[in-house]
């Protein structure tokens, strides 16, 4: 009786719409008006303590074990609780921000394997041709286009740096390689990759060997706090400082600072919160070791203090939805493969991996930005306008 109270108080508020909620005992009470298209199934009961604890670890642990299924869209049930103000996820009770992590080189190489080395051959299931894993840039030219989105992501970043043939790029976590390679191919820069996955790197070794890029292109297996003193006249860094942790972030943009020529110019895309910063006990747990969302002024105080100066940033939150609506539907077609791959348990934490970030850009609870920086203002090396960011 006393959890059957909880749920009720936890549920009855937390979203903006109908949801039919069928307990353990089989019987089913519909919380608000209309007719629900979601339903939620608890087959067991989830304790009071471990909600009250950290929800999103607790109820995130429970879809993975089967202890809850849900009927209809994962996405939008996450997002009515994003949206309505009484909602759990909301409630300051059930936040529980975690403790500092270790993000030394050694623990930041693991963190980053556990991710990025689960294999090569489940990414390449529901990525896109490219294997970009990042937020991608719909245009009107490419609203579905998920691989040409992924394309025009890589040439708006590297239009933004207003790049000049033969100059260098360091490329900050490199990720399998397209936006370096496109900026040694189609710009006619000399390139540096930097990663910790050895998947990531085994590739990017190939691609630069099968397409005769030898003399204008490198990737380094190795710690981007260990490039030595060499310097680049442009850095690029997709998805990268999420990973390095809240304690690390001022390192991260000391680097980039130490990294860029005098008058250099930087492109760091990544989420951000512009509420401040957080983590999820789930995603660090399960997807994202040691990964922490910093906030928008954390970014920019840190970007300031290292004597960079913005000048420009861009919000693409919509964009990083529809690309993980692309992602989800994509995994969700090649589904049976992965979970014979990887078993049933990986498949349903990945899904809601994927339908819970989607909601959470939707409900404009994490955003990404892409933060344009010189070493220095400005000078004649930038268009006036930003018309030059949209070429083609």
């Amino acid at each position: 009786m006393l959890e059957k109270t909880f749920y009720k108080s936890m549920l009855s508020k937390s979203f903006p719409f109908p949801v039919k909620v069928t307990y353990w005992d089989g019987k089913s009470v519909i919380y608000g008006n209309g007719k629900p298209d979601i339903e939620i199934i608890f087959n067991d009961k989830i304790p009071i303590s471990s909600i009250t604890q950290n929800a999103s670890l607790a109820l995130g642990e429970a879809y993975m074990d089967k202890k809850i299924e849900i009927k209809g869209s994962i996405q939008k049930l996450i997002w009515g609780a994003y949206e309505s103000t009484d909602s759990f996820l909301r409630a300051g009770k059930f936040r529980k921000f975690l403790p500092a992590q270790k993000h030394t080189e050694e623990q930041s190489e693991k963190d980053v394997q556990s991710h990025y080395d689960i294999g090569n051959d489940f990414y390449k299931l529901w990525l896109d041709p490219t294997l970009t894993y990042s937020c991608a840039y719909f245009t009107d030219d490419n609203p579905d286009d998920l691989e040409q989105a992924q394309i025009a992501k890589i040439h708006h970043i590297l239009n933004k740096l207003h790049p000049q043939k033969g100059k260098t790029l360091l490329d900050i976590g490199c990720g399998w390689g397209t936006l370096m390679l496109t900026a040694a191919k189609e710009y006619g820069l000399k390139v540096t990759g930097v990663t910790l996955s050895e998947e990531q790197y085994k590739l990017v070794q190939k691609k630069i060997f099968d397409q005769n890029l030898q003399d204008v292109a490198e990737v380094k297996l190795e710690d981007y706090r260990e490039l030595g003193d060499k310097q680049w006249d442009y850095v690029t860094s997709v998805g990268m400082f999420e990973h390095v942790g809240k304690e690390n972030l001022g390192q991260y943009f000391a680097d980039v600072a130490k990294y860029l020529k005098k008058d250099g110019t930087a492109l760091i895309h990544g989420i951000t919160r512009q509420q401040g910063g957080a983590s999820n006990a789930w995603l660090n747990k399960y997807i994202f070791p040691g990964g922490y969302i910093p906030g928008l002024e954390e970014n920019i105080n840190h970007i300031i203090a290292n004597n960079l100066q913005v000048d420009d940033l861009e919000m693409l939150r919509r964009h990083y939805q529809r690309t993980l609506e692309i992602w989800d539907k994509n995994f969700n077609h090649e589904r049976d493969k992965i979970q014979q791959m990887m078993g049933e348990r990986f498949t349903r934490m990945w899904d809601l991996y994927l339908q819970a970030c989607a909601a959470s850009f939707e409900s404009g609870n994490i955003d990404v930005v892409q933060y344009l920086i010189t070493k220095g203002p400005s000078g004649t090396d930038l268009p006036m306008t930003r018309k030059y960011m949209l070429a083609k």
